[in-house]
């Protein structure tokens, strides 16, 4: 499993087409940690220079400046969940047509298993953001763009967010 961190500096309400470069957005299920298990869920935009991720896995460096810039990271107001099934999914519409969409029964490791993985080199700490990992479907980031996501658990929707790019 490849781990990355976000700074509490990357977490932005703007969504931003470029940042030195043309940007990449990549929807996700986030959770909130809290008194060892997740407690609440968003949907999330993991926000990556691609050009320069590219060059830095090429060379075998770490990736943080491909992915914890200012305005990386993007979420929707979390909502409380007292559990975590296979029906938690997320959508993401870009200018009204699906982009993305996927969820836990389609995850390579399920949100259990990166918690017991963090866990196991790591110690959170309650109110740390969690970003899962993405469905097929991420792409570059255009201005003017409308980006409208959610997270729903079969066909009801328990938290959405809509950005303009600029």
């Amino acid at each position: 499993m490849v781990v990355f961190l976000k700074p509490n500096s990357a977490i932005s309400e703007v969504l931003h087409a470029t940042h030195q470069e043309p940007l990449h957005y990549e929807a996700e299920l986030c959770f909130v940690y809290e008194k060892g298990r997740f407690i609440a869920v968003a949907v999330g935009l993991d926000l990556t220079k691609r050009e320069l991720q590219n060059k830095l896995k090429t060379k075998g460096l770490p990736w943080e400046r491909a992915k914890g810039f200012d305005g990386a990271a993007l979420f929707s107001d979390f909502v409380e969940i007292n559990t975590i099934d296979d029906e938690l999914s997320l959508e993401l519409k870009i200018d009204g047509k699906i982009a993305q969409a996927g969820g836990v029964e389609l995850m390579m490791y399920k949100p259990e298993v990166i918690l017991t993985q963090l866990k196991s080199f790591m110690s959170l700490e309650d109110g740390d953001i969690v970003m899962t990992g993405t469905p097929k479907g991420v792409g570059q980031i255009i201005e003017g763009a409308e980006f409208v996501a959610k997270v729903t658990r079969g066909d009801k929707t328990l938290t959405s967010a809509s950005w303009l790019a600029n």
